[in-house]
């Protein structure tokens, strides 16, 4: 049993391993095209980096489907369509201004002047209930 489990252990890192071989590119443009394409897109799994800072094996895996479908002659906005249609706009860095992303691209504005006006309202408040000065008599001793 301990030898099954070692083979297909070491059968897996064998497989990850080639699997994260570098890619070749076929001339310098689509290397920058390439570049481009996966800064913009968020890797599904590490969620906080991008296709290409991500070391994920679905990163990779991401990233040899977009040199594919790059091949095949699709845009960059039909290689961004198809990753929105198989991962949710997730996927995208960017992701149109539509109703269902409003809160994220309006949300942290809203939150803004919520914060200022609330500051404003308890300055204010506090600077009404602060009594007036009391008129100076510099004539008093004490």
């Amino acid at each position: 049993m301990r030898k099954l489990v070692l083979i297909l252990l070491l059968a897996t890192i064998g497989f990850v391993a080639s699997a994260m071989e570098p890619i070749d590119y076929r001339n310098a443009a689509e290397e920058q095209r390439f570049r481009a394409l996966t800064q913009e897109l968020r890797c599904v799994l590490c969620q906080n980096q991008s296709l290409a800072e991500s070391n994920a094996p679905i990163a990779h895996d991401l990233r040899l489907e977009i040199l594919r479908l790059m091949r095949e002659g699709k845009t960059d906005d039909q290689i961004k369509q198809y990753l929105v249609a198989r991962y949710t706009d997730f996927v995208l860095y960017r992701p149109e201004v539509e109703p269902s992303t409003w809160l994220l691209w309006f949300g942290p504005g809203l939150l803004v002047i919520a914060g200022a006006t609330v500051i404003f309202a308890i300055v204010r408040r506090r600077s009404a209930d602060t009594p007036a000065a009391l008129p100076s008599n510099d004539n008093q001793e004490w």
